[in-house]
């Protein structure tokens, strides 16, 4: 359900994952949490340049591979510090314990895993070793010892016995990977247009793919007001209304969205297709201008930049030529590129030419929580996600997008995501 739209040939089937931060363009770095003992810091959890590796058949293994084998887990140290530790499974940072949810995700990547558009994806796959079969029998082990574990710590020893750690080597080809978030927003939607209700979203024109390329832009489509859809080729494809015009472009951004109509019923909305026309950043056209500073930028910042002056929308948001088509899901939840539910906390988006759908994965970095008086605190935490979505703005193998829920929480987290960290994809040792 993800994010910015590339130029690349994606299936008009997949969701494109982008990033609440690929609205921004600079950012402070939040800084290296002192954790003690030292060897616990984020920065010893990168890869050694002379980092000895499983021994890998050197005939099949290509050039500039994303993921390395390590022989030793990736657990430097869990002694008087807990981050090296899943302990959100059991509960932790004020959120409830989310086993039942891991479970439920491991199962949705289970389900593509036997389907052909897995079998498919792994033919093509490249990464020696990392093979569909030895996917699916390292999520049916790690799901077992899910279930039997009593602690973090107890599933971190199993983890460790049974299973090699393919790192990626990031974008600085030492482990480094930057990390942002994405959510589902909630908004209030009407299924007709009324004096107030007056941005829409549109479905998929059914002749998309006989557009002329370069196909028509965001400006082209919508005009500058985003009101003149009904005056060419979207006519008749409206999809729902919205008061604002920011909140119908969040959908855009977030690929996905659970709506309250007035009637007062729910529904939900997902990806179902976009222009070839990459994303550009709005978020960098108003540092660009003067408009916003030129680092310490957040998604908060950009909100509250347009809520005060809502007609700078029509001069900022045609700058991006991406547009984005969408169908009713009726309540389903957002769907990844994999065509499976995405669970809060529990799912990523990477680059899909390089990672491997529907996988089991370790990250660790500095995500924000919600502390009690309701402000946002970083801490640095390592999680057992699944890898189940893709983005036109996640390129590479330093790149990662974080599925964080839905509603205003899961924005506002999402919104001053931006951090290193690291990504390890855990697959059985003897897959026998």
């Amino acid at each position: 359900m993800k994010k910015s739209f590339p130029v690349t040939p994606l299936s008009y089937a997949v969701s494109i994952a982008l990033p609440v931060a690929a609205l921004l363009i600079a950012f402070q770095p939040l800084g290296l949490l002192l954790l003690s003992p030292l060897q616990c810091q984020l920065r010893r959890w990168q890869l050694p340049v002379s980092l000895p590796t499983e021994k890998l058949d050197k005939s099949t293994e290509k050039p500039g591979t994303p993921l390395v084998a390590i022989k030793k887990p990736p657990f430097p140290c869990c002694e008087g510090d807990n981050s090296c530790f899943d302990n959100q499974i059991w509960g932790e940072n004020g959120q409830q314990p989310d086993k039942k949810v891991l479970i439920s995700s491991l199962d949705n990547s289970l389900r593509y895993l036997q389907t052909n558009a897995a079998k498919a994806a792994y033919k093509r796959y490249q990464v020696s070793g990392i093979s569909r079969e030895r996917v699916i029998k390292s999520l049916q082990r790690f799901r077992q010892l899910l279930i039997e574990s009593k602690s973090a710590a107890e599933l971190n020893e199993a983890v460790t016995k049974e299973f090699v750690f393919y790192q990626s080597v990031g974008h600085d080809k030492q482990g480094k990977v930057l990390f942002t978030a994405y959510f589902e927003p909630l908004y209030i939607a009407s299924r007709q247009p009324t004096v107030e209700y007056r941005y829409p979203i549109y479905s998929l024109p059914p002749d998309l793919r006989n557009w002329k390329r370069p196909h028509p832009t965001r400006l082209d489509l919508e005009g500058a007001d985003g009101l003149q859809g009904s005056k060419g080729k979207l006519k008749g494809l409206e999809l729902f209304w919205f008061k604002s015009r920011l909140e119908a472009y969040m959908i855009h951004i977030q690929g996905s969205a659970k709506l309250r109509l007035l009637d007062g019923t729910e529904t939900t909305v997902g990806y179902a297709g976009n222009v070839r026309h990459n994303y550009q950043s709005i978020g960098k056209a108003l540092i660009d201008d003067g408009e916003l500073p030129s680092s310490g930028v957040t998604m908060p910042t950009i909100l509250e930049y347009f809520e005060k002056d809502p007609k700078k929308l029509d001069v900022y948001l045609p700058r991006d030529p991406s547009f984005v088509f969408f169908q009713e899901n009726k309540g389903a939840p957002a769907q990844g590129s994999i065509q499976v539910g995405l669970s809060a906390d529990r799912s990523i988006a990477t680059d899909k030419s390089l990672m491997p759908p529907g996988a089991l994965a370790l990250i660790r970095s500095n995500f924000p929580f919600v502390k009690d008086n309701g402000n946002m605190e970083h801490r640095i935490v390592s999680r057992y996600v699944l890898d189940q979505d893709a983005g036109g703005a996640i390129k590479g193998a330093g790149r990662v997008d974080y599925f964080l829920g839905t509603g205003k929480i899961a924005g506002d987290r999402a919104g001053v995501t931006v951090s290193n960290g690291q990504l390890y994809y855990l697959l059985l040792k003897n897959p026998s």
